[in-house]
C-alpha cells in the first residue's frame, strides 16, 4: 500500500476534509494519514460539513506532523500555502509532493449561512481534487 500524507497548518480543517475522502474513495490502495505543522483540533464545521455528506471524521485527531517521522511516504499533500511555506523537512526522497492552496473556511466571519456555504465550497473543492488525484495516480 501507498502512503499518503496530507498536510495543513492546524489539522483541523481542510486536512482532514481530504483524509475523510481519501480514505472514503478508496481503501485497498493507500494508506492515508493527516497532519499539520501544528494541531488545533478537530473543526466543528469540518465535522459537520463532511457529515452532511456521509462522512464520520470524528474519530480523527489532530496530529502534528512530527508524530510521523517513522513512515516513507509516495505522496505529501499540502493543502494550504502556509503549510507548504513553513513544513518542516519531511525526509522522504521518493516522496511525490503535490500542493493546492484550498479556501480556508474556518477564517469566515459572518452569518451561520455564510458560515456553512464557506464550508460546503471548500469541501466541494476538496472532494474534487481528492477525486481527481485518484483518477490519476490509481
Amino acid at each position: 500500500m501507498k502512503n499518503i500524507l496530507v498536510l495543513c497548518t492546524g489539522n483541523s480543517c481542510r486536512s482532514q476534509m481530504a483524509h475523510g475522502y481519501l480514505n472514503k474513495l478508496q481503501d485497498t490502495w493507500a494508506k492515508v494519514y493527516s497532519a499539520g505543522i501544528e494541531t488545533h483540533g478537530l473543526n466543528p464545521g469540518a465535522v459537520s460539513i463532511m457529515k452532511e455528506d456521509g462522512i464520520d471524521i470524528t474519530h480523527h485527531t489532530s496530529n502534528h506532523v512530527d508524530e510521523y517521522n517513522h513512515l516513507t511516504w509516495d505522496y505529501i499533500i499540502t493543502v494550504c500555502d502556509h503549510a507548504k511555506e513553513n513544513c518542516p523537512f519531511i525526509p522522504s526522497e521518493n516522496a511525490e509532493r503535490i500542493h493546492h492552496n484550498f479556501f480556508d473556511p474556518s477564517k469566515v466571519i459572518g452569518s451561520e449561512e455564510e458560515k456553512h456555504t464557506a464550508f460546503l465550497k471548500a469541501r466541494n473543492e476538496i472532494r474534487d481534487f481528492c477525486m481527481q488525484f485518484l483518477e490519476r495516480e490509481t
